[in-house]
């Protein structure tokens, strides 16, 4: 007989030891297996056949050597061949993870079960499926290697072709179905629909805003839902939930009628207002100019913040553009209505200066309610450049009111109006002909601004300079005290005309050419051009 080493043999039990077994398959000598190669030695027996692998005819100490485990080994792999190449089901169990799935012994074989293969749903848990018996199929098996690749997916798969096929066959956009949640992902939600997956658009959850589909649908939530269009080429099913529910705009107007008061969530905040969610899928805009009576709202957040809870009023509803506006001032009533008796023109009231700008200043009367004092209300006898040189932020004024407009919302304010008017006085203080001082506060080409005696400026044109000059310059300089003479006074458009007298007296100069009479007696505002734009005539702008 020839003995070929890697191949099979039948053999006979001829003694049995501690640690060894003898067997003869009928070479000149005998081999011997360790006894841990058979796994129940309770029913072996001298005389016993059994097959072996030989495995060398001759080792190193020139012994037959044999093996009980390599011949095991071989006979279940040739079963698992026979398994792979019928396309059957075998039995296996789940023994560990291990990265990318599990480790499954399949007749004592070590296979791989990828993560993937496990079932058609994903898997949440996997550790629960350590330790279980479940049917698989060979999809993959390397014979050199001795490596197997099982799945449990693919008879799975096979189960519901037939379901599926059925169900693709009969199944129409409109139809109402059954499902269950097998997987959320960020654009929306896969449903089984009892074998075939149906795909659930965030867009398609809920007329309401939805940030993710988990906020909507838990995984195996049990799902009525609307098929919306099926691709039967590529066999995609897209379904919808909210077309099963009420569209929130049918009878809109009926539920939220135009004045009504009602509760809503800021959902989104933008530059010109804030949008409210009265109800899911309906929401409203309440536009920044309708958010305060009173205050001067720059933007919506320096009022609102997402997710705020608030009352609203229903001022229109555009059901054709499926649009409605919100008011939040609308919700109490309206302070300029009760405004008007308070601050009726000619009464007095104390304020705070709010804030200053180049035509005026903002003077708060009371919480919200401004009113403007303009750059000419501001002295009776200064030309204000700017409001900051008569007042300043935060101070408190004493000022009559000059105007009231509900319309417009606005109230016009006086602070000279709240005290007595000096050109009364001045007019025969200041008569033409009168001698007097002023101290020089700006110096132009064509003249220089004085400060006279009672906080009033005159203006003392450059042809009524020459008595101040030296060497044909002017010598004039801000601060300096001069002697002066009244030779015009304007009553209506507040200015005072002076001429400089020369330190030891002397005789008049000429008197006001044409041009300067012009520019200063009646008012002209070319002298404040030439000063950075602010105004140099001896008074303020009427």
């Amino acid at each position: 007989m020839e003995f070929r080493e890697g191949e099979i043999v039948q053999g006979k039990i001829v003694s049995i030891s501690d640690k060894e077994i003898s067997i003869d398959i009928g070479f000149k000598s005998e081999g011997t297996v360790a006894r841990d190669e058979f796994a129940n030695m309770v029913d072996v027996k001298i005389g016993d056949d059994v097959e072996v692998f030989l495995d060398r005819v001759e080792d190193q100490t020139g012994q037959l050597s044999l093996s009980k485990r390599k011949a095991d080994f071989m006979k279940t792999w040739e079963r698992i061949q026979n398994i792979f190449e019928n396309a059957e089901i075998t039995t296996g169990n789940i023994q560990r993870r291990i990265k990318g799935g599990f480790v499954v012994s399949v007749m004592g074989v070590e296979a791989f079960l990828p993560g993937s293969q496990i079932d058609v749903h994903p898997v949440r848990d996997f550790d629960a499926l350590v330790g279980r018996d479940m049917e698989f199929r060979i999809v993959k098996l390397n014979d050199v290697r001795k490596n197997i690749v099982v799945s449990r997916k693919v008879i799975i798969e096979e189960g519901l072709k037939g379901v599926r096929e059925k169900i693709l066959s009969e199944l129409q956009v409109g139809d109402v179905m059954e499902g269950t949640a097998k997987n959320i992902t960020d654009f929306g939600v896969f449903v089984d629909l009892g074998g075939v997956d149906g795909l659930l658009h965030i867009t398609d959850l809920s007329w309401g805003r939805v940030s993710h589909p988990s906020e909507v649908v838990q995984l195996d939530q049990k799902l009525t839902v609307k098929v919306l269009d099926y691709d039967r080429d590529r066999q995609r099913i897209s379904v919808g939930l909210k077309q099963l529910q009420t569209h929130p705009w049918d009878g809109v107007d009926e539920k939220y009628p135009v004045g009504a008061k009602v509760r809503g969530k800021v959902v989104s905040i933008a530059r010109y207002g804030a949008f409210v969610e009265l109800e899911k899928g309906l929401e409203g805009l309440v536009h920044i100019s309708e958010m305060s009576w009173t205050q001067h709202v720059k933007h919506p957040s320096a009022m609102l913040s997402v997710g705020d809870e608030i009352d609203v009023v229903i001022l229109n509803i555009d059901k054709e553009g499926r649009k409605i506006s919100l008011g939040m001032k609308q919700v109490d009533p309206d302070p300029w209505e009760n405004l008007e008796l308070k601050y009726a023109p000619g009464s007095r009231h104390t304020g705070k200066v709010r804030d200053l700008v180049p035509f005026g200043a903002f003077v708060e009367l009371e919480d919200g309610i401004d009113g403007l004092v303009h750059i000419s209300d501001l002295s009776w006898t200064k030309r204000v450049r700017h409001p900051g040189e008569i007042l300043q932020k935060g101070e408190e004024v004493v000022i009559i009111v000059l105007g009231f407009d509900r319309n417009e919302r606005r109230i016009a304010l006086g602070l000279k109006q709240a005290q007595s008017n000096p050109w009364d006085e001045f007019e025969s203080l200041y008569s033409v002909g009168a001698q007097t001082t002023g101290k020089v506060v700006r110096v132009m080409d064509k003249g220089v601004i004085v400060e006279l005696p009672r906080e009033v400026e005159g203006f003392v044109p450059a042809s009524q300079l020459k008595r101040l000059t030296k060497g044909g310059k002017q010598s004039v300089s801000v601060g300096e005290e001069i002697a002066l003479e009244v030779i015009e006074f304007d009553r209506e458009n507040k200015k005072i005309i002076l001429a400089a007298q020369a330190p030891e007296g002397g005789d008049a100069e000429d008197e006001l050419d044409a041009e300067t009479r012009e520019q200063y007696i009646v008012g002209s505002d070319e002298a404040p051009k030439s000063d950075a734009g602010a105004s140099d005539s001896p008074t303020e702008t009427a």
